[in-house]
């Protein structure tokens, strides 16, 4: 069976708009699971726009069918 792949976009308030460290991560704006890079890249981007005048607002794309099969992490 082939892997499904699943995207994490999540963002916050960074403490430091230099170094990725959220001021309180039990506040982090979970934007959406994606099965598609695509589709998380576009989430991450409207997201993003949204505050793109607040340095502390930061928002990300994590892959999490990587972190499911820690495996798969030396086949890329």
């Amino acid at each position: 069976m082939a892997q499904q792949e699943l995207y994490l976009v999540f963002g916050g308030t960074l403490a430091d708009p230099r170094v990725n460290v959220f001021t309180d991560p039990r506040k982090a704006d979970i934007v959406g699971l994606y099965p598609s890079y695509d589709e998380a890249f576009k989430a991450w981007q409207a997201k993003s726009q949204q505050h793109v005048d607040d340095a502390y607002m930061r928002y990300f794309v994590a892959p999490l069918h990587k972190l499911i099969n820690p495996d798969d992490l030396d086949a890329s």
